[in-house]
Order: C-alpha cells, then structure tokens, then sequence
C-alpha cells in the first residue's frame, strides 16, 4: 500500500509445528489486511485453529482466507492446491546461476562510497555531529562540494558555512547547490579570509550575501567595500578609549560587579568601526583599559 499516505495492505501466511518437529507445516493465506493491528490478531486466531486441529488429530488443509473483522475471525474464500495447479513449470532454457562469496566480495569492491559509509566518515575522520554527516552526505553534489572545501579548512568550519549560510540561500532561490553562484573554490578563498584574520566572521556574513547575489570574488568585494579587519591596535585603543569614555557609568557598575557589560563594551566598540574590528585584540585592550582605571 502507500504507507506513506496512511495506507497499509498485506498478506499473512500462518502454519504451526509440533514442538521439536523440524517438517514445515501445511500453511494458510491470509489476504489484505489493512492494518498492524488486524495482522496481529489474524495471525493469532489462524495459529490457534491450526493448533486445535492437529491436537485433535486431524488435517490442515491450505487455504487462502479472509479475517472478519466484525467477527475476529479467519474464513476461507478458496482452498489451494499444489504447485503445479498454479501451472507453473520449470523453463529449460534458463540455466541456474550459482554466485560464490569471493564474486561477491570483488563486485563490492567496486562499488563507490556508499552514503551511509560516507556519513560515517565524516563523523568518524572529521568529527561531525551525526545530523551534519547526514545532511551532508545524503547528497553526491553536496558531498563533492564539502569536501573541496575540506581539503583547505576544517571540516567542522566548512560544514557551518555549507549548512547555516549557503542552504539557507539555496532553499529560499529553490536551486540546487551545482547552480549556486557561490562554488566551492569561491567559500574556500572566502574562509581564508576568516582565518588570516583579514576579516571577521560578522563581515564574512555580508560578504557572502555579496558574493551570492554578484558572483564576484570575496577579496574583491573586500576591497571594494573596504571591509577589512581594523587591526591596528593604536586606532582600537582610541575607540575604545572613547567608547569608555562615553559610558563612564557604566565603566562603574562593571568595576562594582556588572561583568556582563563587557559584553557591552564589546558591541559598542563593534558598532563603531561598523563590525571591523578585530575581535580578539578588541577583547583584549577592552580588558586592559578596565583594569587600569
């Protein structure tokens, strides 16, 4: 049946043996049940008919069956014969075919990766979450395009980047990932920016909103939208001595206990080189310049 729209339809067959006995008992049919429920009692009527009929010594016949289910009970609809009823015969023409392990063993091993093997690689050999090496596997072209990416940065990085930032463009276009503009040597250069630290991940973001929407290169639109990462601890020092400056109250409640405010210091200082700022030294000179006043 669909299953997958609800509907469900099988056949059941049913024979009992003496305990100890290894002969095959003579088995009965049971036709399209509808459900998990009608299988479970059909089947436990049949078998115990069967029981009491070879209890009291006598024979079952084959049959095929209907289950009432007004009743709770199997009733014949037609008795079968043997085999040979069926008209079925053997064709000379076909020949037996006779598959040893070792044929076996040689055409798997020329089969490639499997999606399950894929996946459990890449929880096993990169270390991802088992959702990540699924979704990331269960696709060849997503695949392919994870691990150019992994050949020049860590896998945990390039999985982010694929599934936090670039699905969400491709489902919202409903495009495939072969018709992204952004291709997988294009994240690569854009990821070397992060980690050479010339620029952060906030600005990596709306760069790759750019590079999405015009297909230009990330360096590129770095330079044309000057967006580098500020790293020059002379202009982060003055920002933030100024940010401090301008919350001097604040600069007290944190040295009173406030702790959380630095957070705030933080996103002051972000906001006033427009997500520039190297985050790491912000952090850093922030910490300094509150323990020296």
């Amino acid at each position: 049946g669909d299953m997958e729209k609800g509907s469900f339809r099988c056949d059941a067959n049913v024979s009992v043996r003496p305990i100890g006995s290894n002969e095959l008992g003579v088995r009965s049919e049971i036709k399209n049940l509808n459900s998990i429920r009608y299988v479970m009692q059909a089947i436990e009527y049949e078998a115990n008919k069967q029981i009491n009929i070879l209890e009291n010594n006598e024979i079952v016949t084959q049959n095929t069956l209907l289950f009432d289910v007004s009743l709770g009970q199997t009733r014949v609809i037609r008795t079968k014969e043997d085999a040979h009823d069926y008209r079925y015969f053997p064709d000379p023409d076909l020949f037996s075919v006779k598959i040893d392990d070792q044929y076996i063993d040689h055409v798997r091993s020329l089969l490639p990766e499997l999606p399950l093997q894929k996946r459990d690689r890449y929880i096993n050999d990169f270390h991802l979450n088992k959702c990540d090496a699924d979704i990331l596997s269960s696709d060849k072209d997503v695949a392919m395009y994870f691990e150019k990416v992994v050949e020049k940065h860590d896998a945990k990085l390039a999985a982010s980047w694929i599934i936090g930032e670039l699905f969400g463009r491709l489902n919202k276009l409903g495009i495939t990932i072969n018709e992204s503009s952004v291709k997988a040597e294009h994240l690569i250069q854009l990821l070397d920016l992060i980690v050479d630290n010339t620029i952060s991940g906030k600005i990596a973001k709306q760069v790759f909103d750019m590079m999405f929407e015009s297909g230009k290169l990330p360096a590129l639109i770095v330079n044309e939208h000057g967006l580098k990462q500020v790293d020059d601890a002379d202009i982060l020092y003055a920002v933030v001595e100024k940010i401090l400056k301008n919350n001097a109250s604040k600069v007290e409640e944190y040295k009173q206990g406030k702790e959380k405010l630095f957070g705030y210091f933080v996103g002051q200082v972000m906001k006033e080189t427009q997500g520039k700022a190297n985050p790491e030294m912000v952090n850093s000179i922030i910490k300094q310049q509150l323990e020296n006043k």
